[in-house]
């Protein structure tokens, strides 16, 4: 098995490379996704949040009402931190089942946005980061997402730079193309994931032209 996180900034195009890699064949855990699943109605994560921070962050249908709730905790660090002590080892534990669901010889794709921020990338046999232009990221957050330009540029400046993420790379793909050439540079990657889950050595490079 290799294990691979994913990560890149706001508008990226992460999301689109993680689902070109499920389709070449790689197994994908995405720590969003689970992140929630593991505080859905029901579950002992739920009740965990509720236990800390009253029943007035609920929705009216039972479920976590997530934008009064983020505007509770990224409004103080204490409380955000509270937060993260509950999900995230809910998250981890879950993305670990999944991995060990995975067969022998599976590339296992993680999806984690905040991997450079939280320090994670030792987790894994390689790191991917999806890398495009802060034009582009811009360009692709206003223009498709609909985001103020005030909104978008204080996003990214939430996140860690660019530089940080690719301190961080084993391979870099660079995403400031169109599909069709984004397709071609990430079947590219994927052949030297296969060929180092297969023993074969590792690409550790930019994806480029």
């Amino acid at each position: 098995m290799l294990t691979v996180g994913l990560t890149g900034g706001i508008g990226a195009g992460k999301s689109e490379v993680s689902r070109l890699l499920v389709e070449c064949g790689a197994v994908l855990i995405d720590a969003d996704r689970i992140a929630r699943e593991v505080v859905a109605p029901g579950t002992p994560g739920l009740a965990a949040v509720v236990e800390a921070f009253g029943e007035e962050i609920l929705a009216e249908d039972g479920g976590l009402d997530r934008p009064w709730l983020g505007a509770i905790v990224f409004a103080d660090e204490e409380k955000l931190a509270l937060l993260n002590s509950i999900v995230h080892p809910l998250v981890g534990a879950r993305s670990r089942e999944l991995e060990e669901a995975a067969a022998e010889d599976a590339v296992v794709v993680h999806d984690v946005p905040l991997l450079t921020e939280n320090g994670l990338a030792p987790l894994y046999d390689l790191v991917i980061v999806v890398d495009a232009s802060t034009e582009t990221q811009l360009e692709r957050l206003v223009g498709r997402r609909g985001m103020s330009e005030e909104d978008a540029r204080a996003r990214m400046a939430a996140q860690a730079t660019r530089e940080q993420r690719r301190e961080i790379a084993d391979i870099v793909i660079d995403n400031d193309v169109p599909l069709e050439e984004l397709t071609r540079r990430v079947k590219d990657v994927w052949a030297g994931l296969v060929r180092r889950a297969d023993g074969g050595p590792a690409d550790r490079r930019t994806a480029r032209e």
